[in-house]
């Protein structure tokens, strides 16, 4: 699913317009996007976690000029979902349904 597509979903579901639609999902990503830059994290309860992860310095090798490089530490964003939203996933009967299919296919092709 794109931006577009939740855009349209959401404006489907909530019979609003869409352009207001896509100013609120704009506007939501903006505001997630700038506290995280300046350290914050944000809890979506049900939902998930939007954190900053600390990443420690490394070395790592330029394969071109075959030399270590310095990693200096560094922030990187990262999500985690809620334990509802992971038994949503778990228990979906659409993604079980695929799970299925797949092991259907591979007993076949053996």
């Amino acid at each position: 699913m794109t931006k577009a597509d939740l855009i349209a979903e959401i404006a489907n579901r909530t019979e609003k317009d869409k352009f207001d639609v896509q100013n609120i999902v704009e506007e939501f990503f903006n505001v997630v996007k700038d506290n995280m830059a300046e350290g914050e994290n944000i809890y979506v309860r049900g939902f998930g976690s939007f954190v900053n992860k600390k990443r420690a310095r490394k070395v790592a090798r330029d394969i071109a000029a075959k030399k270590p490089i310095i990693i200096e530490p560094h922030f990187v964003p990262s999500f985690k979902p809620a334990k509802t939203f992971m038994e949503a996933i778990k228990t979906s009967e659409k993604l079980l349904a695929e799970v299925e299919l797949e092991e259907a296919d591979k007993k076949m092709a053996v």
